[in-house]
C-alpha cells in the first residue's frame, strides 16, 4: 500500500522540530529504539540507520528526549535510617549490566576483550566460509581492529584471523537476566561466600578462569555473567560448604535445583558462544556424577566457534585473555582425551587442526603471593605445576590411544597374528620411556607424600591419572596374550602387570585426608575402577590357583581401602559397588577355592610329544631396584554387564587336550623372583623388562594354548569384573 505523502511530510516536520528542541546530536546519543532497549547503538559509516534498526527493518529516529527518572521522596526517618548490608548488597548486584566494556569508565581488564564481551558474542570466520581473508582485509578497520558491517561487526585479531561480533536480541537478554536472577535467588545471600570458596579450593587446581576478571564483574553485579557459569561456580563450591566458617552452621542451598537448571542454561547459550560457555561446561563436567560425553562434544564445537584450537599468541587481544585461552583450550583437550579413555570413544579433537601452544608459567596470573592462608585452601603453586603436568601426561595418553586403540591400529595389530605381541611391544617401548621420563621429571612438591598442614592437595588425582595411562599402555600389551605367546614372554609381561597393579593399590593406600577432600579431576572415579578391572582380569587369566588367590586377596584389600576412604570421598563408592558385584567375590560363581577354573598342570609324560618351548628366562635378569612405573588397565567405558559373571570355562575345541602349562614356573617361584617393594612403581622400563634379545628361539612356532576368549568375544572387556 502506498504511503500518504502529506502524512510523511508532517512526520518529517515533527521530527525536525523535535531535533531543534533536543540538544543531543546523533553522534552523542543512541537512537530512540536503542534507547528503549538499553542496547548499544552502532551507526555504520555513511549510513543514516543503525545496525539494530537495519536488522529489524525499523525507522531509525532521534526524536525522543531522555526520560526523567522518577525518584521517590524519602521521609525524614528513611533519610536517617542506615542501609543494611543485605539491602546494600542486593542493590549493588541488581544494577543493570554493562552492555559494552569498551566504554567502561575507569581501569578494567575487560576493555578490548574478545571472548568475554557482554550482550554480544563473536564467532571465528574459517577459511572456507563465504568470508575470504584477503577480501576482509580490504575493509577499512578502525584503530581497534573493528569494521561495522550489516551482518555484524568484523574484528581482526591478526591478518589471518577474523571474528564477526553479533549483538544479542532483547528477548535473549531478558531471558538471560531472568535466569541469572533465578540462580542467585537459590543461593542468596551466600553468593559471595561461595565465590570465595571456589577460588580458594577449586580454582588453584583447575585454573580455567581468570580470578581478577571474574571478581571485577562480580563486584559490579552478578548480572554480567551468563547463567551457566554462575551456576557452575556455585555448584562446585557447594561441595566444600563446610570449609567456610561463615557457612558451616547455616542451611545449605538446594544444589540439586541448580544442577537441574544447568543443562538448560548450557543449551541456551551454545548458539551465542563465549569463553564462559566452555568454562561453565568444563566445570559442570567435573562434578562427581556430571561426566557426559555428549556435552564434551558440544563444548568442542563451541570451542571451535571461538577459535580456541588456534595459536592466539600474536593476536590483538589483552595479554591476560591470550593466556586464558591457552589454559582453557588445554583444559578442553584433557577433557576430550580422558573422556575418550573412560568412555571407550574416539577422541573428538583432531590433532591436524590443533595449533595451541604449550602453557608456560607466565600464563598463570596467580602466584604463591596470592595463596589463601585460610585453613582448608588449595596451594596455587602446586595447582599450577599439577595442571601443567596433567597436560603433558594427557599428550602421552593421546599417543597411547592413537597407537593402539584406533580401529585401524587395532586391525593392523590383529593382522600380525602370532607376531602381534612383539609388534605391540616394539610400539610400546618409546611410549613407556616417555612415561618413565614424565614421572622422573615431576617436581618434588608434587610427590604424593608432600602435603602441608591444614592445606588441601590435589596431587592424588594427578598420580591416579598416571597409573591409568600406564594401565592403558599395558592393556595393549597383554590383549594379544593368546595361544601363540611364548610362556617365558608371557611370564615377563605378567610380572610387569603385577607390579603395576600392586603399585596402584599402594597409591590408594597412601592417600591422606588432604588428598581425599581436595578437588579431583572428573576421570578419577573411573580411573579407580580401571585398577579394579585390571586386577580382575589378571585374576581371571591366572594359570595357577596360587596366582589367582594372590590377585583375589589384593582386590579384597583394594575394595576395603576404597570402602573406608569413600566416607571422605564419595566418588570412590562407584568402584566399591563394582567390586561388590564382581565375579571375583560372587559366591558360587567360581570353584570352591574361589579361583577361576584353570586347567590342571600336565605331567612330564603328557608333554613328551609336544613342540618344546624356548629355554626358560632367568627372571633375575629383569629384576631392578624399585622406583615407580605404573600399572595396567581395562577400559571401563562399556556398560557394567553381569553377563560374564560365573566360572570361566575356557573355549576348547572338540578333541583338543586340556590347557597346558609348558615349562611354566610355580607362582611362588615366579613371584619370589620379582624384586620390588609393594607400592613402589618399578623401574621396569620396557627397554629392560621386555628385552627379547635375551630370549633364545623366540620366533619359532609355539604350541597353541587357549586363552580367555570372552575378553574379545563378548565385547564387555570384563567391565563388570
Amino acid at each position: 500500500m502506498a504511503s500518504n505523502p502529506g502524512e510523511g511530510q508532517q512526520n518529517a516536520s515533527t521530527a525536525a522540530k523535535a531535533a531543534v528542541n533536543n540538544p543531543w546530536t546523533r553522534k552523542d546519543r543512541p537512537c530512540d529504539a536503542c534507547r528503549r532497549r538499553k542496547s548499544r547503538c552502532i551507526m555504520p559509516q555513511d549510513s543514516e540507520t543503525c545496525i539494530m534498526c537495519q536488522s529489524r527493518s525499523e525507522q531509525c529516529t532521534f526524536v525522543q528526549s531522555p526520560q526523567r527518572r522518577k525518584r521517590r521522596r524519602l521521609d525524614d526517618d528513611e533519610k536517617t535510617k542506615p542501609q543494611s548490608p543485605e539491602s546494600e548488597r542486593i542493590s549493588i548486584h541488581s544494577k543493570p549490566p554493562i552492555s559494552d566494556y569498551t566504554v567502561l569508565q575507569g581501569p578494567s581488564l575487560l576493555k578490548q576483550t574478545l571472548g568475554l564481551q557482554n550482550r554480544q558474542h563473536g564467532q571465528y570466520l574459517g577459511q572456507t566460509t563465504e568470508y575470504d581473508t584477503q577480501l576482509i582485509n580490504l575493509s577499512p578497520f578502525n584503530g581497534r581492529g573493528e569494521f561495522v558491517s550489516t551482518p555484524g561487526t568484523l574484528r581482526r585479531v591478526s591478518p589471518q584471523n577474523h571474528f564477526i561480533m553479533k549483538l544479542e536480541s532483547q528477548a535473549e537478554i531478558d531471558e538471560e537476566l531472568t535466569n541469572l536472577d533465578l540462580v542467585e535467588s537459590i543461593v542468596r545471600p551466600h553468593g559471595r561466600a561461595l565465590v570465595d570458596l571456589y577460588f580458594r579450593i577449586v580454582h588453584p587446581s583447575f585454573p580455567i578462569m581468570h580470578k581478577k576478571v571474574f571478581l571485577e564483574k562480580y563486584a559490579r553485579t552478578y548480572r554480567e555473567f551468563t547463567p551457566p557459569i554462575l551456576a557452575a561456580v556455585y555448584i562446585l563450591a557447594l561441595n566444600w560448604w563446610s570449609y567456610s566458617p561463615d557457612l558451616v552452621n547455616l542451611p545449605k542451598p538446594d544444589v540439586q535445583k541448580l544442577e537441574r537448571l544447568a543443562p538448560k542454561f548450557i543449551t541456551d547459550v551454545t548458539n551465542r558462544p563465549k569463553l564462559s560457555t566452555v568454562q561453565a561446561g568444563l566445570l559442570l563436567l567435573q562434578r562427581p556424577d556430571g561426566d557426559s560425553w555428549s556435552l564434551t562434544g558440544q563444548l568442542v564445537a563451541v570451542a571451535q566457534n571461538l577459535g580456541l584450537h588456534l595459536d592466539c599468541s600474536g593476536w590483538k587481544i589483552p595479554e591476560w585473555e591470550r593466556s586464558l585461552r591457552k589454559r582453557l583450550a588445554w583444559g578442553l583437550f584433557m577433557q576430550d582425551r580422558w573422556g575418550a579413555l573412560i568412555h571407550g570413544r574416539p577422541p573428538l579433537i583432531n590433532m591436524e587442526n590443533w595449533c595451541v601452544r604449550p602453557v608456560e608459567a607466565r600464563d598463570f596470573p596467580e602466584t604463591t603471593i596470592d595463596d589463601d592462608e585460610e585453613e582448608g585452601s588449595s596451594e596455587i603453586e602446586k595447582g599450577r605445576l599439577s595442571y601443567i603436568a596433567m597436560i603433558s601426561l594427557t599428550e602421552i595418553l593421546n599417543d597411547i590411544l592413537a597407537t593402539f586403540f584406533t580401529l585401524r591400529a587395532t586391525a593392523a595389530l590383529e593382522d600380525e597374528h602370532e607376531n602381534a605381541t612383539l609388534v605391540t611391544l616394539e610400539k610400546a617401548k618409546p611410549i613407556q620411556l616417555r612415561l618413565k621420563e614424565w614421572y622422573a621429571r615431576l617436581p618434588s612438591s608434587l610427590a604424593i607424600g608432600e602435603t602441608r598442614a591444614r592445606k588441601l592437595s590435589s596431587t592424588g588425582s594427578l598420580h591416579l591419572a598416571y597409573f591409568a595411562a600406564e594401565v592403558t599402555l599395558h592393556r595393549a600389551i597383554i590383549r594379544f596374550d593368546a595361544s601363540h605367546t611364548d610362556e617365558n614372554l608371557r611370564s615377563i609381561t605378567r610380572a610387569a602387570a603385577k607390579m603395576r597393579f600392586t603399585s596402584a593399590i599402594d597409591l590408594v593406600n597412601r592417600l591422606e585426608p588432604a588428598h581425599l577432600q581436595s578437588f579431583w579431576y572428573f576421570a578419577s572415579k573411573v580411573n579407580l575402577a580401571i585398577i579394579g578391572t585390571f586386577g580382575s582380569l589378571l585374576w581371571a587369566t591366572s594359570q595357577t590357583a596360587e596366582e589367582a588367590e594372590f590377585y583375589k586377596s589384593q582386590l579384597a584389600e583394594y575394595r576395603w581401602t576404597l570402602r573406608v576412604s569413600s566416607k571422605a570421598a564419595e566418588f570412590m563408592k562407584f568402584t566399591v559397588g563394582l567390586l561388590d558385584t564382581s565375579t571375583v567375590f560372587v559366591k558360587d560363581a567360581t570353584s570352591k577355592n574361589g579361583t577361576p577354573k584353570v586347567g590342571k598342570l600336565e605331567t612330564e609324560d603328557s608333554r613328551s610329544d609336544q613342540v618344546p618351548l624356548a629355554p626358560e628366562v632367568d627372571m633375575n635378569l629383569h629384576a631392578h631396584e624399585p622406583t615407580n612405573t605404573g600399572m595396567n588397565e581395562v577400559s571401563p567405558s562399556v556398560g557394567y554387564s553381569t553377563e560374564s559373571l560365573g566360572a570361566y570355562e575356557p573355549d576348547v575345541e572338540a578333541g583338543t587336550n586340556q590347557m597346558a602349562h609348558e615349562n611354566l614356573p610355580q607362582w611362588s617361584d615366579f613371584s619370589n623372583h620379582v624384586n620390588f617393594t609393594s607400592g613402589d612403581i618399578q623401574d621396569w622400563g620396557l627397554d629392560q623388562l621386555y628385552n627379547f634379545e635375551t630370549i633364545p628361539n623366540i620366533n619359532p612356532a609355539i604350541p597353541g594354548r587357549p586363552f580367555v576368549q570372552e575378553y574379545d568375544e563378548r565385547g564387555n572387556h570384563f567391565a563388570g569384573f
